[in-house]
């Protein structure tokens, strides 16, 4: 099995695992009031989630932005979101926090030797090396459940709009992924499927933001994927866009704050999946790139 195919079947596997998914007990919000979240890379997607979902009474850093700063570390508990458990600077930080947490799918990873404690992510996947959605998936639902008592759906439906949805779209070379408060973290999490699937220059932005800076960086033909729900001000700025060229696109996100995440998790993940079938790829574009990926291996762990 190559591994675009493999990362295909991860992604139906996530429906069998929102059926057996089992939530964390959720912290009361005085206990939220002293916690952080970290990650890199989708973990920190998912830090930033559990943020939002919070409604800020939690924060998400960067974790190398936590090692820099011991004396505000030293004083919160920490939860460290590391799928490998093998990230250098979420290690170094887990050893100096009050209370450190590590969410990670190896039990014996040095970050869960490193923390007080471990929460451990167990969904099952193809067991290829890919792109990370499965494993992102859970991580963010534990994270979420953690600051918000959330009820998982059991039959949604969402990923097989979001598949109608993407099987339809077009997209460009580069690529802007817009979104806001909930949103946002999952435009990251889109740029990141882009980069990982495809290559592709991907950039992840507030929609407040694109109008006043990155706006002027397009040229006629790039895309531009909106993650909010439909409103008289996007709308504005679908029209405005079109009219010079641009190529949007627009889903109908849903209102409910849990399948707003979960569609759009599933449409980051479809829409460079379907991009890669069109181009006739059979890998990931990040298993191909060995040198980059060494750079990045040595820079990681």
């Amino acid at each position: 099995m190559n591994s675009l195919e493999a990362y295909e079947k991860d992604i139906e596997l996530q429906l069998i695992f929102l059926k057996s998914f089992t939530r964390q007990k959720t912290l009361s919000e005085k206990q939220q009031k002293v916690t952080l979240f970290s990650g890199s890379g989708d973990s920190l997607v998912s830090a930033m989630l559990a943020e939002s979902f919070s409604h800020g009474l939690t924060s998400a850093f960067d974790p190398l932005d936590l090692y820099k700063n011991t004396k505000f570390v030293k004083s919160k508990n920490v939860y460290f979101v590391s799928i490998s458990g093998n990230t250098i600077t979420n290690i170094k930080v887990a050893k100096i926090a009050k209370k450190s947490i590590a969410i990670t799918s190896k039990s014996d990873s040095k970050l869960a030797k490193a923390s007080d404690r471990f929460i451990l992510l167990s969904a099952s996947n193809s067991g290829v090396f890919t792109a990370g959605s499965i494993s992102f998936l859970e991580s963010a639902l534990t994270c979420i459940s953690l600051v918000s008592s959330i009820s998982i759906p059991k039959n949604t439906p969402l990923l097989s709009k979001a598949k109608d949805f993407a099987k339809k779209s077009i997209v460009s070379k580069k690529i802007f992924v817009l979104g806001t408060f909930f949103t946002y973290p999952l435009a990251m999490y889109c740029a990141a499927k882009f980069y990982e699937i495809l290559g592709y220059d991907a950039h992840y932005v507030r929609l407040e933001q694109f109008s006043h800076m990155e706006l002027f960086s397009c040229k006629k033909g790039d895309t531009v994927i909106i993650f909010e729900e439909k409103n008289s001000h996007n709308k504005q700025l679908v029209s405005n866009l079109k009219k010079i060229g641009i190529n949007v696109i627009h889903p109908n996100v849903p209102s409910k704050k849990l399948d707003q995440m979960l569609y759009c998790t599933f449409l980051s993940q479809l829409l460079p999946l379907y991009e890669a079938k069109k181009k006739r790829r059979k890998d990931c574009h990040f298993v191909l790139a060995k040198n980059i990926r060494n750079v990045s291996n040595q820079m990681i762990y």
